[in-house]
Parts: structure tokens; C-alpha cells; sequence
């Protein structure tokens, strides 16, 4: 892919964003080519070692704050006809109530994913404070030797599961980072169009 290729398709990638903010991205874009040129390398290297242009578009769109994309899209291109005001005010009885339930509904669905997270960090932290106390306990366990065992075992048993599930709990935080980066990302583009090449 050549220089103005990889231009054509990244401004085609941004085509719901601010125009300014476009040109500016392409100025850079190209600047970067440019210099990766002069340092020796051929157009299709220099592109090419850019990365894909999805790639480049995710992160531009990671960078941009969603209000900006926001104030972009809801822009009106035109002024609104007398006819769809009319049923923009007569429909706001059903549109607004759907909007606060869809909102809602995604406020709920993120507060119960991030709950379950800390919920096994809780059941991590349990574990700990569980093995700690078996310990304590068993060497303070006065004038009977099989219950300072049972507690010395239990204590150990803690310990173990607490290490076990340790690594279940970062993994699990680590995918919920992911899927809210990735929800979030969905979203902003969904305020950028694709425009067909």
C-alpha cells in the first residue's frame, strides 16, 4: 500500500470525527511516512510500518474523547423541518423513557460485571484472613494438640486455595479490562462512520 493509499483510507476510517481533527491526524500520518522516507526506507515499507489501518483508526479513536465524537455526529447537517420538531416534542413521551431504560439497562449490566470482580476478590481476601487465623490459632490453641492441628491444617488448606484463586481473580480482572476497553471503543465508533472507499 502506498502513501496516499493508506491516506485515502484512514480519512474514509475517520469520516464521522471533527474535520479539523482529521486533517490534522492526516498531516501527521503523513509527516510520519515522510520521515520514515528520508531515514531510507521505501513508500511501501514506510506505511507499512505504520501498521493497518484499523489498527491506527482503534487507537485514534481510543485517543478521542467520546464528547467530542458526540458533539460531531449530533451536529446537524441542515435545520430541522417544522414537521419532524412536531414529532420530535409529540414523540418525547416514548423516545426519553427508552433512552433512561436503555441507559439503564447498560449502567446495570457494567455495575453487575465489575460486582462479580470484586466479589472474588473478597472470596481472595476471606482466604487469607482464613489462613492467617488458622495459624494464629494453632499456635495458640491451649492444652489440646488436635485441635491446634485441625486449625493449623485448615489455616494451610486457606492458604492454598488463596494462592489458586489468586491467579483465577487477576485473570478474570484482566478480562473485564479488556471487554470494558473493547465495549468502549464499540461505542465511540459507533459515532464514526465508514464510508465506503
Amino acid at each position: 500500500m502506498n502513501k496516499q493509499e493508506f491516506l485515502d483510507r484512514l480519512r474514509n476510517g475517520l469520516s464521522g470525527m471533527p474535520r479539523e481533527d482529521i486533517e490534522e491526524r492526516l498531516i501527521f500520518y503523513s509527516e510520519m511516512i515522510d520521515d520514515r522516507m528520508e531515514e531510507g526506507l521505501s513508500e511501501a515499507e514506510a506505511v507499512g510500518a505504520i501498521g493497518t489501518v484499523d489498527d491506527v483508526i482503534s487507537q485514534i479513536l481510543t485517543d478521542t474523547p467520546l464528547t467530542r465524537l458526540v458533539k460531531e455526529k449530533i451536529k446537524p447537517g441542515r435545520s430541522m423541518r417544522p414537521w419532524e420538531i412536531v414529532l420530535l416534542v409529540l414523540g418525547f413521551p416514548v423516545w426519553l423513557p427508552l433512552l433512561i431504560a436503555a441507559f439503564a439497562v447498560i449502567l446495570a449490566v457494567y455495575i453487575v460485571v465489575w460486582s462479580v470482580v470484586i466479589s472474588l476478590w473478597a472470596v481472595e481476601v476471606s482466604l487469607w484472613a482464613g489462613a492467617l487465623g488458622g495459624v494464629i490459632s494453632a499456635f495458640t490453641a491451649q492444652g489440646n494438640g488436635l485441635s491446634g492441628i485441625a486449625m493449623f491444617s485448615i489455616g494451610l488448606c486457606c492458604a492454598g486455595l488463596s494462592i489458586f484463586l489468586f491467579f483465577g481473580c487477576k485473570a478474570v480482572t484482566k478480562g473485564t479490562l479488556k471487554l470494558t476497553k473493547r465495549a468502549a471503543l464499540w461505542f465511540k465508533s459507533l459515532f464514526v462512520g465508514k464510508e465506503a472507499a
